[in-house]
């Protein structure tokens, strides 16, 4: 055993010695060194502790989170001092490095989800790096205070999941969303109308949610693909893009089915560069995101967003197959 091992394993008993007699150190111990303390500022704090190959959002989002890498021993001590709560310690992995993170909105729409399930996810989002936390309306101002300087966006559902909702009801819904702090919105557009050839219906309730949503918010335009026709899919898309939504999506995770390769492809190939794609029902691993990615998408929604930078996968998704099915929750449940 090393000096220096052997030094860490005295202090480390004189430490559990002390606790256990009521924190008096024993007659003639010298009292112990304390490590200075560590300023909250996260660049002084990177500095003052020497944390290489993080970037300035990476090492805010673990400062606000409570969560950050080690080097060693002194180091994960230094950390504790800084405030982490939490050491990540899997060598040369850094979560937030992996290049899908930033193209999924992290989501949990279950109906019985709870505030901890919230809170939890706004931390995995955190950490990971995520474009949004994908959440129901009603846990917007939460999510909106537990991001806060993280970099990653709020985003919430409107008129979900069914779509049949009335243009002014999801122009309202959107609106109060907006205020409440959501910086990006899904919407589901009216099904029945789109089946029924009334696209004017289906363009205006597109373009009172835009227009209620403002200049610097994102709108998503869910289409359900899983219940359209190929004519309708292409419709759908056009409507979306001559409204100036800013994406199209495919699926709510509610309906059936879920987001396929052929269908990013076709959405891709309607609207052209100038819009986003996202691909959203059943994508659970990492080799579906990276097929819909390759098919032309730039988002992906899904309830699995850590098994998917973590690497995990499956069979794979197949050209005119769900990726793995319904959308899921963490529990299991629906939801994406």
């Amino acid at each position: 055993m090393s000096g220096e091992r052997e030094e860490l394993v005295e202090r480390i008993t004189r430490e559990v010695l002390r606790a256990l007699r009521g924190g008096r150190a024993p007659a003639g111990e010298p009292a112990p060194r304390s490590l200075p303390a560590a300023p909250r500022d996260a660049a002084a704090w990177r500095a003052a502790h020497a944390v290489q190959g993080e970037d300035a959002a990476t090492a805010e989002r673990y400062r606000l989170f409570g969560i950050s890498t080690s080097s060693g021993p002194e180091h994960t001590r230094a950390l504790h001092e800084a405030g982490a709560a939490r050491v990540v310690a899997t060598t040369g992995y850094c979560p937030a490095s992996d290049g899908l993170a930033s193209l999924i909105d992290h989501t949990l729409l279950k109906p019985d989800a709870t505030r901890a399930d919230i809170e939890k996810i706004c931390e995995e989002a955190a950490q990971f790096g995520f474009a949004s936390v994908c959440v129901n309306p009603v846990w917007v101002p939460l999510c909106r205070e537990l991001l806060k300087g993280s970099g990653v966006k709020v985003c919430t559902v409107i008129g979900f999941p069914s779509g049949a909702h009335a243009p002014d009801v999801k122009a309202y819904e959107t609106r109060r969303a907006v205020e409440q702090g959501a910086e990006e919105v899904d919407m589901v557009i009216n099904i029945g109308a789109m089946k029924s050839k009334d696209y004017a219906l289906v363009e205006q309730d597109i373009r009172g949610v835009v227009q209620a949503s403002g200049s610097d918010t994102v709108v998503k335009v869910i289409l359900e693909t899983s219940l359209l026709t190929r004519e309708e899919k292409i419709m759908g898309c056009t409507l979306a893009k001559a409204a100036g939504a800013d994406f199209v999506k495919t699926s709510t995770g509610f309906a059936g089915g879920g987001a396929t390769v052929e269908d990013i492809e076709l959405m891709r190939e309607t609207v052209g560069p100038e819009m986003g794609v996202k691909a959203s029902g059943g994508v659970r691993t990492k080799e579906e995101a990276e097929a819909m990615v390759a098919a032309g998408a730039t988002r992906i929604g899904a309830s699995a967003g850590v098994k998917i930078v973590r690497g995990g996968t499956s069979d794979g998704a197949r050209a005119g197959t769900p990726a793995g099915g319904t959308g899921s929750g963490a529990s299991g449940g629906k939801g994406y």
